[in-house]
């Protein structure tokens, strides 16, 4: 059996995907990363590997994730990023989007931010953070929860840009929340800006956590 720490939708990329495998084999590490590398196609690679105890899981062990979107935020578009990072001219109010993201912080019921075919039993999911950041053009949307709902991600990333535009005010976004109704939302933001960082594990997994590197 083979499983991953996450989903993601077509076109998300991914930093550091967690992949666990079960298997009868006896062989090195480091055969594992060059014999798999190997196989899989130039845009996914094996960074590490190592044993662990039989009760990890590499989804159901999962303790938190993070992802990632980045937008560029400049008079004109980048040639080079046009399929890993969202383009927007318009200035964004960083002050209105960060005031908005806090009416998502914690457990509660998103199902105003889920994709109408979301098939997860149930709508609510724990947002342990979320910040915003900006470098030079680039502005970084970091989201951490204990699990994601289907477009969940890009939906709030639509959400929150609709406050930076100032076309919703930040107190919106909750009532939007309220409402728990898909509609009300912001657009669901392409997938080329989003980022899956990693997934957090308890420590006694051993489970190198390379996200830091990345955020």
């Amino acid at each position: 059996m083979t499983a991953c720490s996450g989903r993601t939708d077509a076109g998300v990329h991914a930093y550091c995907q967690t992949i666990h495998f079960d298997t009868t084999s006896v062989r090195e590490v480091k055969s594992w990363i060059n014999g798999g590398n190997a196989l899989l196609p130039k845009d996914i690679r094996i960074l590490w590997a190592k044993q662990v105890s039989s009760d990890f899981h590499s989804r159901f062990s999962a303790l938190s994730r993070t992802y990632r979107y980045i937008i560029r935020n400049s008079e004109l578009p980048s040639a080079l990023d046009r399929n890993t990072k969202l383009w927007i001219r318009e200035k964004l109010d960083l002050r209105n989007m960060r005031r908005a993201s806090c009416y998502l912080i914690g457990e509660k019921d998103f199902s105003s931010f889920r994709s109408s075919s979301c098939q997860s039993k149930s709508p609510n999911r724990n947002i342990h953070s979320i910040n915003i950041k900006k470098k030079g053009d680039l502005l970084f949307i970091d989201i951490n929860a204990n699990a994601f709902l289907l477009n969940m991600v890009r939906i709030i990333t639509g959400t929150l840009l609709e406050t930076g535009l100032k076309k919703i005010t930040p107190k919106r976004v909750k009532e939007i929340l309220d409402a728990k109704d898909r509609t009300l939302a912001g657009k669901t933001s392409s997938p080329n800006g989003l980022y899956f960082v990693g997934t957090e594990y308890l420590k006694k997994y051993k489970v190198p956590d390379i996200s830091n590197s990345v955020i």
